[in-house]
């Protein structure tokens, strides 16, 4: 099953610590060379963003960056496990690489398994076939 990763944390002012980096480097080759990582990417700070939103049938264009954003998605990954249990264990594995590399940093991996036109549970059907 695939799953998408979310890394969430405060905004941040300045870029990652390059301690982190290099250790991320060395996971995303790991990842790749056994084959469970499918994509990854870093976002650019919410300031180069927009948030478009419908509410009450009215679509609105709000450029950041957004006052209220307490938390921001900074990045993401998709992958390919076998198990819940190994989608967890890479999980914590990342997660421990920003404790060990970037001291002080706060966030969370929010780990989502992702709906595909395969699964029999995804409402798609052989409608949206391709």
């Amino acid at each position: 099953m695939r799953y998408m990763f979310f890394v969430i944390a405060p905004p941040s002012d300045g870029p990652p610590p390059q301690a982190l980096m290099d250790a991320m480097t060395q996971l995303i080759e790991k990842r790749t060379a056994d084959g469970s990582l499918i994509d990854t990417g870093g976002l650019f700070p919410i300031q180069m963003g927009a948030r478009i939103s419908l509410k009450r049938g009215e679509i609105n264009v709000i450029d950041g960056p957004f006052a209220e954003s307490k938390e921001v998605v900074g990045g993401y990954a998709i992958f390919e496990f076998a198990t819940r249990a190994e989608a967890l264990a890479s999980a914590v594995e990342f997660m421990e690489v920003h404790r060990d590399h970037a001291p002080g940093w706060e966030g969370v991996c929010e780990m989502r398994p992702m709906v595909g036109a395969e699964d029999p549970n995804c409402g798609m059907g052989d409608s949206h076939a391709a």
